[in-house]
């Protein structure tokens, strides 16, 4: 029977969107050999499987995205958006009747499943916490949303100079916002305004700009 895997790459960068991916397959053995969960990968071998999923004709392939400016929607959550996103990611490669599993973003895995499921033709989809680990097409999935938000944070350091990761822990992150909001006044609008680091950066101008009256 066909199964489908669903997970996401960026919930919690300060920059870039969130993306999710859903990949379906005939059988879990048209898989590429040493699959895995897209953080036990080197960026180099991630490309090398996206690559070889994306060019088998038997492996269907389907990516939701979630801009910074659906994120900090006050009307929405991210929990809410993460669910969004693995049905954007999972309709385009599901049909009624398939089974799937996806990587849980909520505390409540059975929860997170049924609103997925909701969102989706009938399947029959189950959400396992670290499912991107355990089973070989939620790491397929897993692996081309890393690749694809891989890219779309080289195509901001295109258009704005070093940008680093995206994530908060990141010193080359923080201080492209620290230099953005010095030179423009404003944040940049690939960030996510509504993360403390962007308070925290805008707080920080704010103060500099007080202390030079």
């Amino acid at each position: 029977m066909a199964v489908f895997g669903i997970d996401e790459a960026g919930k919690g960068p300060v920059l870039g969107p969130m993306v999710a991916a859903s990949v379906a397959v005939p059988e879990d053995t048209v898989l590429p050999e040493r699959i895995d969960d897209s953080k036990r990968l080197t960026p180099a071998r991630r490309k090398e499987l996206a690559s070889a999923l994306r060019a088998d004709e038997r492996i269907a392939v389907g990516v939701g995205t979630i801009e910074p400016s659906r994120i900090d929607d006050p009307e929405t959550d991210m929990n809410t958006l993460t669910v969004e996103a693995h049905a954007e990611a999972a309709r385009s490669v599901v049909r009624a009747g398939m089974e799937g599993i996806c990587d849980a973003a909520d505390v409540d895995v059975d929860r997170f499943a049924r609103r997925v499921a909701e969102r989706l033709p009938d399947v029959d989809l189950v959400a396992e916490h670290r499912a991107d680990e355990t089973h070989r097409v939620v790491s397929a999935a897993s692996v081309i949303a890393k690749v694809e938000r891989d890219a779309r944070v080289r195509t901001l350091a295109e258009e704005y100079g070093a940008v680093g990761s995206g994530y908060p822990s990141d010193p080359t992150t923080r201080e492209f916002l620290a230099d953005y909001v010095a030179d423009n006044g404003e944040l940049p609008a690939c960030a996510r305004a509504s993360w403390k680091t962007c308070e925290d950066v805008l707080a920080a101008a704010d103060q500099r700009t007080l202390s030079e009256f």
